[in-house]
């Protein structure tokens, strides 16, 4: 039996040990910390009984993933599935609120009600094509070609300045901005376009959903299926250099996947000196500074619609959120920063003691910043929800300086495993057709640092394993290992 060796317990590591195990490796994943699932942890944070998403706590790429399709993720842990995909309060009371139902947030924006039908209906109604065309390497045909047409059109309109035309009203104009200001990029910018746009049209989609339980589920969920098939998993095993790993025999069909930053392919023994290069010009960008807080009680929001909505974006104006993630692009963080923030325990009462609430946000900082974000985080959500400050019972912060000791991938504080950019979009971290594939024999890159990307979608990882598969003369499809 081939054997295969997983560094890292992401989900992209797993989405790759549990293809590997389906297909008849005898699979083993070797992760750091104490506990699996990188960015899809969850813990007790604050207090005990308040359970909080380590990173990631929202996922609207996930269920439109095809592998967790075939995977079958939707029946094998209870998703939350609100009304309101995400909501960006405004001065004065007023909201924007994106619904699932595009129709009902069109008619809350105005003016702009066409627009926004006009921008997004085209994108939702064909998620697969966008997902197809996003959810791969970008050096192929895509399924849809007319969908993929599509998608880059409204890319280059709302990653240029011609964006400032798009919408009339502020409530609209906001509304984009914050989703856009996920990609952590300067804005205007492609990168931040083509990111964005897949949120927001997965918003009228599917939603965004959230794991009741917390984040932890998606890990727990690949974790079980890998065990079913005879795959291991073991914490606490940091690895650090991979002349010293015994992972194997390559000629035997023997494989390594490195669900880790690239960097880590440096250490193998045989590293060529033009890979090497590549890899270590791959740029990691700006970082996630991030606090969670216990509370007692739920947010105090001014406007009724955002206490429903699990993730608010709270930065002001659109050109109050281009001017804070340009200010990150300067190296400097705005007095009022873009702040992305979740409030799960509003539909999930798993999260908190009963009567109490979560609440997660975080902010953008420059690369390895040793900000504490707590007090800007606290001011912006107490602009919105005065008394919010009088509600923390405790917060527990992690400054960008410390992400890559919860996470060694989170490089300097980028959570996104790599600068978003264009470029890097095509070249991550190398160039060509099947960049999971490393030159050394049987190994293999599977992280978001790899197409398509960030995102909890297991898509990195499938590639990687798929490419393995193909590479060892046994090719296999999903549809094959899941069907």
């Amino acid at each position: 039996m081939a054997r295969a060796t997983i560094i890292g317990s992401g989900p992209n590591g797993l989405a790759a040990a549990v293809a590997l195990a389906r297909a008849g490796y005898g699979v083993r994943v070797l992760e750091a910390a104490d506990a699996i699932g990188g960015g899809t942890r969850s813990a007790e944070a604050t207090l005990p009984g308040f359970v909080h998403d380590v990173c990631s706590a929202v996922h609207p790429a996930a269920l439109a993933s095809p592998f967790f399709q075939a995977f079958g993720l939707a029946e094998r842990i209870d998703w939350i599935r609100p009304d309101i995909s995400y909501a960006h309060p405004l001065d004065g009371g007023r909201a924007a609120i994106a619904w699932r139902d595009i129709e009902r947030t069109a008619a809350g924006l105005g003016a702009d009600e066409r627009a926004w039908l006009v921008l997004l209906r085209p994108l939702s109604t064909h998620i697969g094509g966008v997902v197809d065309f996003t959810g791969n390497q970008m050096l192929r045909v895509p399924a849809e070609p007319v969908t993929a047409l599509r998608y880059g059109l409204r890319m280059l309109e709302q990653g240029t300045p011609l964006s400032r035309r798009a919408f009339r009203t502020e409530e609209a104009a906001a509304l984009l901005s914050g989703v856009l200001a996920h990609a952590n990029t300067p804005l205007p910018s492609l990168s931040g376009a083509a990111a964005g746009l897949l949120l927001a049209a997965l918003g009228h989609a599917g939603g965004w959903m959230h794991p009741r339980g917390g984040s932890q589920r998606i890990a727990d969920a690949l974790r079980d299926d890998l065990e079913a098939h005879g795959g291991v998993v073991e914490t606490g095993v940091h690895v650090t250099d991979l002349a010293s790993l015994d992972w194997g025999d390559p000629s035997r069909g023997d494989v390594l996947m490195l669900n880790t930053s690239p960097r880590l392919a440096l250490t193998h023994p045989d590293v060529p000196a033009g890979f090497a290069r590549a890899v270590g010009s791959y740029r990691y960008g700006p970082a996630a500074a991030k606090v969670d807080f216990a509370l007692d009680g739920p947010v105090p929001w001014i406007h009724t619609d955002v206490a429903q909505s699990p993730t608010v974006h709270l930065g002001g104006t659109s050109d109050e959120v281009r001017a804070s993630e340009n200010a990150v692009a300067k190296g400097r963080v705005s007095d009022r920063p873009y702040v992305l923030t979740v409030q799960p325990s509003v539909f999930d009462p798993t999260r908190a003691p009963e009567g109490k609430a979560v609440l997660w946000a975080y902010i953008h900082v420059p690369q390895g910043s040793g900000l504490d974000p707590t007090e800007l985080v606290t001011r912006q959500v107490e602009r919105f929800a005065p008394g919010f400050r009088d509600r923390i019972l405790a917060s527990h912060a992690v400054p960008a300086s410390s992400r890559e000791a919860v996470n060694p991938s989170d490089i300097g504080g980028d959570i996104l495993g790599g600068s978003f950019t264009v470029l890097q979009a095509l070249r991550r971290p190398t160039f060509g057709v099947a960049p999971w594939r490393t030159p050394m024999r049987g190994v293999y890159l599977a992280s978001a640092s790899t197409p398509p990307g960030p995102g909890v979608n297991g898509l990195a990882g499938w590639h990687a394993a798929r490419t393995a598969l193909a590479d060892a003369g046994t090719p296999a499809t999903l549809d094959e290992l899941f069907g």
